[in-house]
């Protein structure tokens, strides 16, 4: 089945707005009709199974222009707006992309070497003298829907290869472990051509639920004013949203959010510090922590709402249709409070990387992705992770975790951020060093105070050598912290 007519199945008729905000509406309705009509143009003009670049910030435009490639059976390339002109030509020739989906704003600063259809050249085709295309029951679901391109071991990106299949599985199983219906507004903050963001995207087309599209979530006041002026009921996040809106100010903590019936956090291990403050000051909001990765389509687990208390710091289990299974070197399950690497097996599992078959072996053998992520597990089978395998620092033969220390170091009074990471030692091969970010009640921290601190709670070689501090967070345009190695 093509992920279009999936996604469209109940709501392709429906009048009420996908996409809500000042800057732009729009119905169900109206964005099936010209994704189908663009899609009719697709296929006429260039056939099918031919690579598509999308570069566009959120907004109608790449929501019509990324459903209308699904529906023409030709494969997105969903890219980063912002992207370096080195890496757009680096992805452009892999590909061999000929034709993109480009704002106008884009295309201006990148001046790119291919057909480029803009905002205008969209309308001139959706209103023009296509029909909509008709569904196709034999479409074949393991077909190539879109290349996601995320950064890999090495300075060059790798391609994740998904399937109209994976985006099917992936979305059944997330609106039903969330619960979803068609009364939900998700005020969308996450860029789509980010696989959380697009999940939202996926999972909103299927239930019937709205969007609102903010694009500007620096300005914490607008995020803050339009959750309840738009009657959210759901928020997304990676940890710096949250780090953000719970310690920047006291304006979203001050602020009662009537409507907004949950959240959900992945994207990255949010230290628990940051948990408890937001469940603690919003009790009635259900807060879920969620896993996964690209190469998953989106999500592999989740913890709920309910288990937030008693197993706090845990990503829970799989979700449904997702086996996990945390491993030793030897490929064995290991016993609870053990350490390993992560496992997953489910019909989100990517095809593969594009063009790349040795990263793709290494990365799924024999059915399972092996995530790169270490963890531990409980007695009940819920998973903590501990870090990524590449992060793990090595201080005079002892392995630290940074996730270990962090957690520590935001426990501290003013505290926004902070990074862990290793630095090259003479002696100990290496050392740890520590960068934060604070507020106003923190600007009186020193370094000294900060490991006295975390010398009441970690073991001697855990304690930062070095000590950094810094104004602001350095995050992605996902919103995901940089680390800076």
């Amino acid at each position: 089945m093509n992920a279009y007519d999936f996604l469209f199945e109940n709501s392709f008729n429906l009048e009420k707005d996908l996409i809500l905000g000042t800057k732009e509406s729009k119905s169900f309705k109206s964005i099936f009709e010209e994704s189908s009509r663009l899609a009719t143009y697709l296929r006429y003009n260039l056939g099918q199974d031919k690579k598509i670049l999308l570069m566009a910030h959120n907004s109608s435009f790449f929501i019509v222009a990324y459903m209308g490639i699904l529906k023409s059976g030709n494969i997105c390339i969903p890219l980063n707006p912002g992207i370096e002109q080195e890496s757009f030509v680096f992805i452009k020739e892999k590909t061999k992309s000929s034709i993109g989906f480009i704002s106008e704003i884009v295309r201006n600063r990148l001046q790119p070497s291919l057909d480029c259809i803009t905002e205008n050249i969209l309308s001139n085709i959706i209103y023009g003298e296509y029909e909509m295309l008709t569904p196709e029951p034999e479409f074949d679901g393991n077909r190539i829907a879109e290349i996601i391109f995320t950064s890999g071991s090495t300075a060059l990106p790798k391609g994740v290869m998904l399937s109209h299949n994976n985006i099917t599985n992936n979305t059944g199983s997330i609106v039903k472990y969330l619960g979803l219906s068609e009364i939900e507004i998700m005020m969308v903050v996450l860029p789509f051509y980010y696989c959380y963001g697009l999940s939202l995207l996926h999972t909103h087309l299927r239930i019937g639920g709205s969007l609102v599209l903010n694009n500007n979530f620096i300005f914490l006041g607008s995020t803050v004013n339009d959750l309840n002026k738009y009657r959210c009921t759901g928020f997304a996040g990676v940890p710096s949203h949250f780090q953000i809106m719970l310690r920047k100010s006291d304006l979203f903590k001050n602020t009662k959010f009537p409507s907004l019936r949950y959240v959900t956090q992945a994207g990255g291990k949010l230290h628990n510090t940051f948990i408890s403050e937001f469940t603690e000051t919003f009790p009635e909001i259900q807060f879920f922590v969620m896993y996964g990765q690209t190469e998953a389509t989106a999500r592999l687990s989740y913890l709920p709402p309910a288990m937030i208390k008693e197993k706090m710091g845990s990503l829970g289990k799989g979700i449904p249709g997702v086996e996990l299974k945390v491993v030793d070197e030897q490929g064995s399950s290991i016993s609870p409070g053990a350490s390993g690497e992560i496992l997953a097996r489910g019909k989100n599992v990517m095809l593969g990387y594009f063009e790349d078959p040795e990263s793709t072996a290494e990365a799924i053998r024999n059915g399972w992705l092996f995530t790169g992520d270490l963890a531990t597990v409980d007695e009940d089978g819920y998973i903590f992770l501990t870090a990524r395998k590449k992060e793990i620092i090595k201080v005079g033969g002892k392995r630290v975790s940074p996730k270990e220390i962090e957690e520590v170091i935001v426990m501290m009074q003013g505290v926004i951020d902070c990074t862990v990471e290793a630095v090259i030692d003479d002696l100990l091969g290496e050392a740890i060093k520590a960068t934060v970010v604070v507020n106003g009640k923190g600007a009186g921290i020193s370094s000294e105070d900060l490991k006295r601190f975390c010398g009441t709670k970690l073991s001697g070689y855990k304690v930062p050598t070095y000590v950094v501090f810094k104004e602001s967070m350095d995050v992605s345009s996902t919103g995901k912290k940089v680390k800076h190695t």
